[in-house]
C-alpha cells in the first residue's frame, strides 16, 4: 500500500504539531508526513513529541506561508513534488477594538490567514488538478462562520477562507478533489495563550471609554472562563482531523466542539456535519444540500446566558453611573 504524502503548516506548536504526530504514528503506516514551520530553531517540541517516527513516517522542513519562494522551495524538495493532502494549519490572531489595532496589523493577519492559504495552493493545486486526486483540509473556525466580539479582523479572516472554499469546492469537485474546513471553537494552545496575553498589553487610549470597558470588562475578564469550561486540547482536534482525512468521503465542514456549536447557518448534508452531499460515483456529479443548522448545545446557552448577564449588569452600573453623575 503507497504511502500518502502529507504536507501540514504551522507544525512548532498547538494543532499542527498534534497532527503531524498523530499522522505520523498511523499504526498502519499509511502517511509520509512533512511537517513545516517557519523556523526550524522552534523544532524542538515537535522532534520530542514524533519519537522514533522522526525520519520515518515525519520529516521537517522549512516553509512561510507569507513567501512563495519558500513555498516553492518545499514543494521542490518533495518526491516528484507530490502532495496528496495538504493541511493549512498555520495563522496568526488578533483582538481588540479596530480603533486600537494598526492597518499594517489587520494585513498582516489576512496576509498569513488568508493569503498565505492561497500561495499554497497556486503551488500546489495545478499538480493535484493534473493527477485528479487530492484532499485539501483547511484548519479554519467557527468564527468563520460567525464572528465574535473583539476579534473583528480574525473572523473577517476566517470568513475570506471559508468563502475562497467556497468558491474553490464546486471547481475541485471536477477534478475529483476533496476539500475540508475543520471548524473548531476555543482550543487550549499556546497560540491562543500569546493572543489573549498581547490583547492585555494592547493601548486602549484610541478607543472610548464605553468600548473599552466592554473589552476590559466583558470580554478579556471572561476569556480564560470560556477556554476553561469550552475549550478543547490540540489533540481533540487532531483527531477529529485525522478521522476526516481517512474518510473516503469527506465532509465539506466539520465542527469538532458540539459545547460549542454557533447559531449559524451552513452547508449541511447529515443535520450536523457540514458537506457536500453526492450522487452515485458513476454519473460523476455531486450536488449541494443547503440547509439551516440551528442547533445550539446547553453549555453554549449557558454561555450565552452569561455574556448577556455580564452585559446588562454592565449597561445596569453605567446607568447608575450617570445617574449619580447627574445628582
Amino acid at each position: 500500500m503507497n504511502q500518502k504524502v502529507v504536507l501540514i503548516t504551522g507544525c512548532s506548536s498547538g494543532i499542527g504539531l498534534a497532527l503531524a504526530v498523530r499522522l505520523a504514528k498511523d499504526e498502519k503506516k499509511r502517511f509520509m508526513v512533512y511537517a513545516t514551520m517557519r523556523n526550524l530553531a522552534e523544532r524542538e517540541a515537535l522532534e520530542k513529541a514524533a519519537g522514533r517516527t522522526l525520519g520515518s513516517t515525519l520529516e521537517i522542513k522549512q516553509l512561510d506561508v507569507c513567501d512563495e519562494n519558500s513555498i516553492k522551495a518545499c514543494v521542490d524538495s518533495l518526491p516528484m513534488r507530490r502532495v496528496d493532502i495538504l493541511v493549512r494549519n498555520a495563522e496568526m490572531g488578533m483582538i481588540g477594538p479596530i480603533e486600537c489595532q494598526t492597518i499594517d496589523e489587520m494585513k498582516s493577519i489576512m496576509d498569513t490567514n488568508f493569503f498565505g492559504l492561497v500561495r499554497l495552493l497556486k503551488e500546489i493545486l495545478p499538480d493535484m488538478k493534473k493527477r485528479k486526486s487530492g484532499h485539501i483540509v483547511v484548519i479554519s473556525s467557527v468564527m468563520g462562520i460567525q464572528g465574535i466580539l473583539f476579534n473583528d479582523i480574525y473572523a473577517a479572516s476566517k470568513f475570506a477562507v471559508e468563502g475562497f472554499c467556497e468558491s474553490l469546492a464546486v471547481q475541485a469537485l471536477r477534478f475529483n478533489l476533496n476539500i475540508s474546513l475543520i471548524e473548531p471553537g476555543p482550543v487550549i494552545t499556546e497560540f491562543d495563550h500569546k493572543v489573549y496575553e498581547e490583547g492585555l498589553k494592547i493601548d486602549l487610549s484610541k478607543a472610548d471609554k464605553v468600548t473599552a470597558d466592554m473589552f476590559t470588562n466583558i470580554y478579556s475578564k471572561n476569556y480564560n472562563q470560556i477556554f476553561q469550561s469550552l475549550g478543547q486540547t490540540p489533540e481533540d482536534v487532531a483527531e477529529h482531523t485525522f478521522k476526516i482525512i481517512t474518510m473516503v468521503n469527506p465532509p465539506f465542514r466539520h465542527q469538532t466542539n458540539l459545547s460549542y456549536t454557533p447559531l449559524s447557518r451552513s452547508w449541511v448534508a447529515n443535520g450536523r456535519d457540514a458537506e457536500y452531499c453526492s450522487l452515485p460515483r458513476k454519473k460523476k456529479r455531486k450536488i449541494i444540500c443547503l440547509k439551516i443548522d440551528c442547533i445550539i448545545s446547553t453549555d453554549m446557552c449557558f454561555f450565552l446566558a452569561f455574556v448577556f448577564m455580564e452585559f446588562v449588569s454592565w449597561i445596569r452600573r453605567s446607568v447608575e453611573n450617570i445617574c449619580v453623575h447627574e445628582v
